[in-house]
């Protein structure tokens, strides 16, 4: 049963959905208590199986998101020996990933035939890759309404790599019409998936410049009050691995995020310098207020607030380097069940409404799993 609306009184709800693969099933747990609490993001912001995930959810009617995502998350999710059985839940998602390897995922990807060539077959970008994500496209097109979402009611930003510059760029619903393509190029991490072609131009997955895009909102102009689920998936912080197996997937939590911090850390020290212009201005007299020079510098001044409610995917008994291909029935139901659990202790809690200090402009509210 939904319960009555926590939307702060003033601003805009985002959620920032960061890159995983199969622990994608974290976010659609989040947005399932968001849903149950009446709780409907303004705007969705994605890189990888995060854009994917956000698509579901930013281009569909809200009453319809929930059903999308877990259509989605069902097509995807594979059976397995002693699926559902909890004392070989870890044959199920060892086979998973065998599974995910060896044949890719039914409705996700599939083995290209030009891989077969080898890799120094000059095959072209659209193709230089060991999966095709056809099957991708031809399940997303089931399941999102661009023309909802390039109406504007809910607004869609995905991140995605220009191959040629190496600069990120962000497909944005509020300037231009987006399409399944935007959504696959946000997804196409080399050299399992080829790069996607977007008005000319080959793009590769975002999370390869920034696996969390929680920049996008924080540097938006104009600037907005707002509420921001930053839905992580990655363990920033861990133990030193006593094996290669184990440095491979250390390797990898650090990759994919180790830029959180950093980004919101800079971005906290850039709004506590706007505050503190904002507060300077006003201090001075009327006639040196009004002074032109005076306006245009007081102008780098602000007075929004963000607060940054950061969720983090905890680790899994049977966690390696490949659970982000454990598309095992199992471990998407544990997934989503924890993004679920989550989101509901950071909704009791209300983090954000507490009073911000004149000078605070992003304030951190660490929730979900602590990073071990």
């Amino acid at each position: 049963m939904e319960q009555e609306s926590q939307k702060p009184q003033a601003g805009q709800v985002v959620l920032v959905l960061q890159g995983g693969g199969a622990l994608g099933a974290y976010q659609a747990g989040v947005y399932e208590g968001l849903r149950q609490a009446g709780v409907e993001p303004d705007w969705v912001i994605g890189t990888s199986i995060g854009a994917i995930n956000a698509a579901l959810i930013a281009c569909n009617k809200p009453e319809k998101r929930l059903e999308k995502l877990r259509e989605f998350w069902r097509i995807v999710a594979q059976p397995g020996p002693g699926d559902g059985f909890s004392p070989l839940a870890g044959l199920a998602s060892a086979w998973a990933k065998t599974a995910a390897l060896l044949r890719g995922v039914p409705g996700f990807y599939a083995v290209n035939p030009l891989a077969s060539l080898g890799v120094m077959a000059p095959v072209g970008a659209d193709h230089a890759s060991f999966y095709t994500t056809a099957p991708l496209a031809a399940t997303l097109a089931g399941l999102l309404d661009f023309d909802y979402v390039n109406a504007r009611h809910t607004r869609l930003t995905v991140g995605a790599v220009d191959v040629e510059s190496g600069y990120i760029k962000y497909f944005d619903s509020r300037d231009m019409k987006l399409g399944v393509e935007h959504v696959m190029a946000s997804g196409a991490l080399p050299p399992g998936f080829p790069a996607v072609t977007v008005d000319g131009k080959p793009y590769w997955d975002g999370g390869i410049y920034s696996n969390t895009p929680v920049e996008a909102v924080l540097d938006d102009n104009p600037r907005m009050d707002s509420l921001i689920f930053a839905v992580n998936l990655w363990q920033a912080r861990g133990t030193a691995p006593d094996s290669i197996w184990q440095a491979m997937g250390r390797h990898k939590e650090i990759q994919y995020a180790s830029r959180v911090h950093n980004h919101i850390a800079r971005q906290e020290q850039i709004h506590r310098l706007r505050h503190v212009i904002r507060e300077l201005a006003e201090l001075l007299p009327t006639d040196l207020r009004n002074d032109p020079r005076c306006r245009e510098l007081a102008d780098y001044g602000c007075k929004t607030t963000m607060h940054v409610v950061t969720l983090l995917a905890p680790r899994l008994e049977g966690d390696d380097q490949n659970k982000d291909i454990d598309f095992s029935r199992g471990g998407i139901s544990a997934h989503w069940q924890a993004g679920l659990a989550d989101i509901k202790r950071a909704l009791e809690a209300k983090p954000w409404t507490r009073e911000a200090g004149p000078l605070e402009g992003v304030l951190i509210h660490e929730m979900g799993a602590p990073a071990t």
